[in-house]
């Protein structure tokens, strides 16, 4: 007989949110609750599979009693917590941080769902606009995997995560510099084959921009030849060991054009080794 773990039931935190109360329990976030509700709030630097950083003030909220906005994404709920999702000084900072992230990184990849928020709250992406540090990197094409183009990135911190003890436990990435000349960069600033990156690709799944993208996907949006809809997804099991990973499989014209894992996916969290995420080139010829 197989014996199975059931932890105790959690006593419920009430707390209310746009003016409905909701229970939720101990230990869960702001943005826990509200998606309880249905209330859905913008994030880019958040990941179900990550620990919050609280980088990119998006997702702020304003809750009573408060001096200051507070991030949903890792905020934990107390008792009698009154909150406000879209309060005019919660959507006036969103909408201020998108403006000044598009002042000084390219936001042309974000995914529709962001783009959706940005329209929704009246961002204007020119605003502010001025020929800033961050857009002035070049793209660095080092081998056949994958492409950094670090005028996209926003410092959400997520590579590094998954790169470090979230993840992979490589650490071949870290944050470097100061203010504007914040990038990520390897150890010493080598070229990505000469460092400690073991080309997992985990940080190209969590990146939230297109600063990170499969080597294949960048040469066909360059060729204004990527087509999500003439694109199709397959879910396989990786054959290159006995782990099971779960595999979404990219296809457009009869070839794969990129290879994820399901966040939700109780093996991989998302996460690939270089042969999942990379290894299925023999499949197309």
């Amino acid at each position: 007989m197989i014996e199975q773990r059931i932890d105790p039931p959690q006593p419920l935190v009430e707390l209310t949110i746009d003016g409905t109360t909701v229970g939720v329990p101990v230990g869960r976030t702001v943005l826990d609750a509200c998606r309880e509700l249905g209330i859905d709030l913008p994030t880019l630097c958040y990941l179900e599979t990550l620990t919050p950083v609280n980088v990119c003030r998006v997702c702020v909220v304003e809750v009573e009693g408060s001096r200051t906005l507070v991030p949903a994404c890792s905020r934990r709920v107390e008792a009698g917590m009154v909150v406000a999702t879209g309060s005019p000084r919660v959507e006036h900072s969103r909408r201020l941080v998108f403006e000044l992230l598009a002042s000084s990184v390219d936001l042309s990849l974000l995914d529709h769902t962001t783009v959706a928020w940005m329209e929704v709250s009246g961002v204007d992406v020119d605003r502010f606009d001025a020929p800033l540090a961050t857009r002035s990197q070049s793209v660095k094409i080092q081998d056949d995997l994958y492409v950094r183009d670090y005028e996209k990135c926003i410092l959400c911190y997520k590579c590094v995560q998954a790169c470090g003890d979230e993840a992979q436990n490589t650490f071949a990435i870290a944050l470097a510099g100061r203010g504007f000349t914040a990038t990520i960069s390897t150890e010493f600033d080598v070229a990505l084959p000469d460092s400690a990156c073991v080309y997992c690709g985990n940080c190209v799944g969590v990146c939230p921009t297109g600063a990170l993208m499969g080597k294949v996907q960048f040469d066909l949006r360059a060729a204004g030849s990527w087509d999500e809809s003439h694109q199709s997804v397959t879910t396989t099991i990786c054959p290159f060991c006995g782990v099971g990973c779960n595999l979404e499989m990219r296809v457009q014209d009869g070839a794969i054009v990129d290879v994820t894992s399901p966040l939700d996916h109780s093996v991989t969290s998302g996460h690939l080794c270089i042969k999942g995420r990379f290894g299925w080139q023999h499949i197309s010829t």
